[in-house]
């Protein structure tokens, strides 16, 4: 989408260059005689930039600039102003100019102070949009879980969150690495900086590069205009990189270089860029086993991994299970919806290889198809149904905090002892073992007749 600008000016030779030129560069015009007449455009068009003349006759360019910041704060007003009259650039900087330039000029000052100017105009929609999505889903409190496993990792985030660190978020698919990342920035200094996220496997190789740190105009067929990266929008704040593991091998030493230099290179260009960007990534991958198979840099993880914190499959953290359907139950209804006893000891004994994510999905569907307020066993998916079966019809019921497998062994051959009136033939037909198998185990054991009596 082109760029709208306003000019205002009552030179007519001065206003009819200005809207040529601009009009050259591909932006979306219009021009004003009069201040009047140019508050009037502006209003009409809510454009992205204003350049006014500052001195007009009638209403001059700094009544302009003060009722165009009156009515629309956001709005970015460039001052034009005769050569020698510092003192009125810097009152109308005072007044909210983003910026002057002085008479008589040539294109190409005009195309880089207004290009400079739309630039910024573009970072601050962006990082006004980021900090809404920040403070949708960035709550720390909506990280639930009790067990002492995701204790750990909420100790971990309010120990490192304050500091500059380097921070790598590891887990399987769908534990929340996201949302700790976005837990970690909107408890920092940077909360108030743009949280920007990418997903490193989700963008075409071809067009990564570009994503991450720019490219200039001309870098490569196709590249029209310049373009800002991830890490220039993220300047002054955090930036996510999801499945940083699956970086291209070829990108790990830019990405090394900007962590280590603060700086980044646009493709295309030839002058590095200052930054002051956080980095904190995640991966699902092994990245030891990725550094073994020379598919990832060991000097770069060693960067990206200043802090470790690693996310607990659901599976191991069952505890918390009860607690997210009911989080998702309040997420996904306002109807006071729950769970008959059934149904949540099924949910909370399946193994969960999508994590957290399958669980959210599972339970959104069920609360849109159910019959009731209350869920029943019945009404779970066939898999949840299958696996419940199962597990009814296993002969040994393992307890949660583990069992010795030598003890179990040494229970399963004194109750085949039992059964079998402590004949050891029968016993070992019945366990479908030789009897020398049983002899040996009965020694091993030290099992007796009379000692376990």
């Amino acid at each position: 989408m082109k760029a709208k600008i306003v000019v205002i000016d009552d030179d007519t030779s001065l206003r009819r260059v200005l809207e040529y030129n601009l009009q050259e560069e591909g932006y979306e015009v219009a021009a004003a005689a009069s201040g009047e007449d140019g508050l009037k455009l502006f209003k009409q068009l809510q454009p992205d930039l204003v350049i006014t003349d500052m001195k007009m006759t009638g209403m001059d360019g700094l009544k302009v600039l003060k009722s165009i910041k009156e009515s629309s704060p956001d709005t970015l007003v460039i001052i034009i102003t005769a050569f020698g009259t510092v003192d009125v650039a810097v009152e109308a900087m005072k007044a909210g100019a983003y910026d002057y330039i002085t008479k008589p000029f040539n294109r190409e000052a005009l195309r880089l102070t207004v290009k400079k100017a739309l630039q910024f105009s573009g970072m601050a929609e962006e990082n006004k949009r980021l900090k809404v999505a920040l403070t949708d889903k960035a709550d720390f409190r909506s990280i639930v879980g009790s067990s002492l496993e995701m204790e750990k990792v909420f100790a971990m985030v309010r120990k490192v969150a304050d500091t500059e660190a380097s921070v790598l978020i590891t887990g399987e698919s769908g534990t929340g690495k996201e949302l700790i990342a976005r837990s970690i920035h909107a408890n920092s200094s940077r909360r108030d900086g743009p949280f920007v996220a990418i997903n490193c496997s989700a963008i075409p190789r071809e067009l990564l590069e570009s994503e991450l740190f720019g490219h200039t105009k001309g870098a490569f067929t196709g590249a029209i205009k310049e373009k800002m990266g991830k890490f220039q929008l993220a300047d002054g704040g955090t930036i996510f990189l999801d499945e940083v593991g699956e970086l291209l091998l070829e990108l790990q030493p830019k990405l090394l270089r900007v962590l280590q230099e603060k700086e980044v290179e646009p493709l295309g260009g030839t002058k590095p860029q200052k930054l002051d960007v956080r980095v904190i990534s995640a991966t699902s991958l092994n990245m030891e086993k990725a550094i073994a198979d020379g598919t990832f840099r060991d000097d770069l993880y060693y960067r990206l991994s200043v802090i470790p914190i690693h996310l607990p499959p659901l599976r191991e953290r069952r505890k918390d299970i009860p607690l997210l359907i009911k989080y998702f139950c309040t997420k996904h209804s306002s109807d006071k919806i729950s769970f008959d006893k059934e149904a949540l000891e099924a949910l909370t004994n399946f193994s969960w290889p999508g994590n957290v994510r399958e669980l959210e999905n599972t339970v959104e569907r069920l609360l849109i198809m159910r019959s009731s307020d209350v869920i029943s066993f019945g009404e779970l998916p066939n898999k949840f149904l299958e696996h419940t079966g199962a597990s009814k019809n296993r002969v040994v019921r393992l307890p949660e905090e583990g069992y010795s497998l030598e003890q179990l062994e040494r229970e399963i051959v004194i109750e085949a002892l039992e059964r079998n009136a402590w004949n050891q033939t029968a016993a070992a037909r019945f366990l479908r073992i030789p009897r020398h198998t049983l002899i040996y185990r009965i020694e091993k054991y030290g099992i007796g007749k009379e000692s376990d009596e």
